[in-house]
């Protein structure tokens, strides 16, 4: 298995609604056929400011990289990147 978690931190002149525009575009990037398992969702720690947090598992790196190289995947990024930072922590399962 490969996972893929990514936590945006969103910038504070973004709006509620912009907010809710991108989980719910985020939360359809999941309902790509290689994607096993997808969970958007915003957290419930707001110390830091409002945080969406992304969490995806994929059969293997492989069906990983199909899926990032898609459209949908594309789309959202470019969503993202006009209003948020983010990190991102990939691994394999399969490695100890």
């Amino acid at each position: 298995m490969f996972r893929h978690i990514v936590l945006f931190r969103v910038r504070d002149d973004v709006t509620d609604p912009d907010v809710s525009a991108a989980i719910d575009e985020l939360r359809a990037a999941g309902n790509a056929p290689e994607v096993t398992a997808w969970t958007v969702v915003p957290s419930l720690d707001t110390r830091k400011g409002r945080i969406i947090v992304q969490d995806g598992t994929f059969g293997d790196r492989c069906a990983f990289e199909t899926w990032r190289a898609g459209e949908t995947h594309r789309q959202v990024a470019r969503r993202m990147a006009g209003m948020a930072d983010w990190w991102v922590g990939d691994w394999s399962t399969d490695v100890p």
